[in-house]
């Protein structure tokens, strides 16, 4: 008997959580057709000795909505073993759009989430009005990995409210035009509906986005829309109650953005208020990895404002190298920097390294206060002098979010939090997440042994899987679609991040490759081999059916 593809002799670790066992792997007509002893040959066989075998990794927070326009390929998820990714997240959406209101949805996002807006009105054809066009356009593209997108709740304001969508309440016909088409848009593919309401995502002209401080009964109407259709609800910057409200109208799945604190205990805490924040409800709450917030080194973002840093901005890497290698050039710019307010915490500031795999889980010693307390420099000379060290590839990650490791793990024990947020196709020149899988694998796997390698493939694989409504993915058995990880648990890991300049216009963006990953399947075909893509875009648009 012969298969598409037979994946020989790897640890089977199914997503379920069952124990790992050795067996094969057959593909065919882009299914799962047999797994354990395979019997017969594959037109394509892969040899998974001292590998894992795994369901692809489920993204749960991606704001790809524009960059699959342009990258079809979906980088940088694609490489960290993600074959589905879910898109519309946080309440902006490109859909429903009138033709008039392009512009101002390409803004919103911009400023919400850190995509060009040039990019966006470029790399986008813009053919759609509805969600469900916005989803064919999608499928026009044929993406490298499957995507699932939420109608944003920003967008549907602005569809039926107009201007006043911004800072006023919605009428009760409004409140009924909503949901309907809210309930259009789930109908025509729309895995579900998200929200916003954390007050510093702004507009271009600095007001909050529509929807921030919209009556909770307006959520509840589009719940009442959402819930008989089986849909997801997300929401970032909603309080337990508003998740309360949502959760007990639609009777269904609610996902939300969470994290912890640095305080001692804060962790457990956390965990115990969502643990009874879940009681009853079918509530999941994802948050980063590691600590995040902000990226900087001499390749990108600098640190410091003034005259002298001014003219380093206007160069290219290798110019700023220079001038940092030039004796007058360097010491003016110590002396101007050590002159200057800093504009970060630099205690919460820590240094990436320069070795191949970026130090995310280094401990206090090497944030940038102590490396300089350390060499007895002023920070400024530390960054200057790791900079020039590291040929100009050094970065400094602010961590804003999730500060202590120790706290986040806490919180991870949760049976109602997942690792995720990796915000793929976000503030690409400010922060670098989308590894979070592979970061999970290298450190909450490997590393601390926080989850056992199942536990940990199944909060990547059939856990979200589930959150999404998606009942064929996320597990290795006989039926399913075959999207599969073959992988080194010993050696996934993040490269370090670097910034390039290939959206449309040259803007620029970080991208960060991995180690170990040996194959990635996307509905039966090989897009990733030895972590290059092999050209196949196998992925497709996972529209929703109640």
């Amino acid at each position: 008997m012969s298969h598409d593809i037979v994946i020989r002799g790897g640890a089977i670790v199914d997503g379920t959580g069952a124990a790992s066992y050795h067996g094969d792997v057959a593909i065919d007509d882009g299914l799962i057709s047999a797994v354990g002893k395979v019997d017969g040959t594959g037109t394509r066989e892969i040899d998974a000795t001292d590998h894992v075998v795994t369901p692809g990794f489920v993204d749960l927070h991606t704001h790809l909505d524009a960059q699959i326009g342009w990258d079809p390929l979906m980088t940088p998820v694609s490489w960290h073993g993600v074959t589905t990714a879910l898109m519309g997240n946080c309440g902006v959406t490109f859909a429903p759009c009138k033709p008039t209101d392009q512009e101002l949805l390409a803004g919103m996002m911009e400023t919400v989430e850190d995509i060009p807006k040039h990019a966006i009105l470029t790399g986008l054809s813009w053919d759609w009005e509805d969600y469900g066009g916005y989803l064919d356009a999608l499928e026009r593209l044929q993406p490298a990995v499957n995507v699932a997108g939420m109608v944003g709740h920003c967008a549907v304001r602005f569809y039926v409210m107009g201007e006043r969508a911004v800072e006023e309440q919605a009428t009760d016909d409004e409140l009924k035009q909503m949901a309907d088409v809210v309930g259009a848009s789930l109908d025509k593919g729309a895995i579900g509906f998200s929200t916003n309401r954390y007050p510093p995502h702004k507009l271009p002209d600095g007001r909050s986005i529509p929807g921030t401080f919209a009556d909770p009964k307006e959520l509840v109407a589009i719940a009442n829309a959402v819930g008989p259709r089986n849909g997801l609800m997300q929401a970032v910057g909603a309080d337990f109650e508003v998740l309360k409200k949502m959760s007990d109208t639609t009777k269904g799945r609610i996902l939300f953005s969470y994290g912890t604190g640095p305080q001692e205990g804060s962790g457990a805490a956390q965990a115990a208020n969502l643990a009874k924040l879940c009681e009853g409800r079918d509530i999941t709450a994802i948050t980063q990895v590691r600590g995040s917030g902000f990226m900087f080194g001499l390749q990108s973002n600098l640190p410091v404002q003034g005259e002298t840093w001014a003219k380093l901005r206007e160069m290219d890497l290798q110019g700023r190298l220079d001038a940092l290698n030039n004796d007058e050039m360097r010491a003016k710019l110590i002396e101007e920097g050590s002159a200057a307010s800093s504009r970060f915490p630099m205690n919460n500031v820590f240094y990436l390294g320069d070795g191949d795999v970026p130090a995310y889980a280094a401990g206090p010693e090497a944030s940038l206060k102590n490396l300089s307390e350390a060499a007895g420099e002023h920070w400024v000379e530390t960054f200057v002098r790791l900079s020039r060290e590291s040929d100009g590839r050094g970065l400094f990650n602010l961590r804003m979010f999730n500060q202590s490791l120790k706290e986040l793990g806490d919180l991870f024990k949760s049976d109602h939090c997942f690792p995720s947020l990796g915000d793929a196709g976000a503030h690409v020149s400010q922060i670098m997440d989308a590894g979070w899988a592979s970061f999970t694998i290298a450190h909450w796997i490997r590393e601390t042994g926080l989850y056992s390698l199942e536990e940990g493939i199944r909060r990547l694989t059939s856990g979200p899987a589930r959150v999404l409504g998606l009942s064929d993915r996320g597990t290795l058995k006989e039926g399913m679609r075959a999207d599969v990880n073959v992988f080194d648990a010993d050696k996934v890991a993040e490269r370090q991040p670097e910034l390039v300049h290939d959206f449309p216009g040259g803007a620029p963006r970080y991208i960060q490759r991995s180690f170990g990953y040996k194959n990635t399947i996307v509905n039966g075909q090989v897009s990733l081999e030895d972590g290059e893509h092999t050209g196949t875009r196998a992925g497709t648009v996972l529209r929703h059916q109640a």
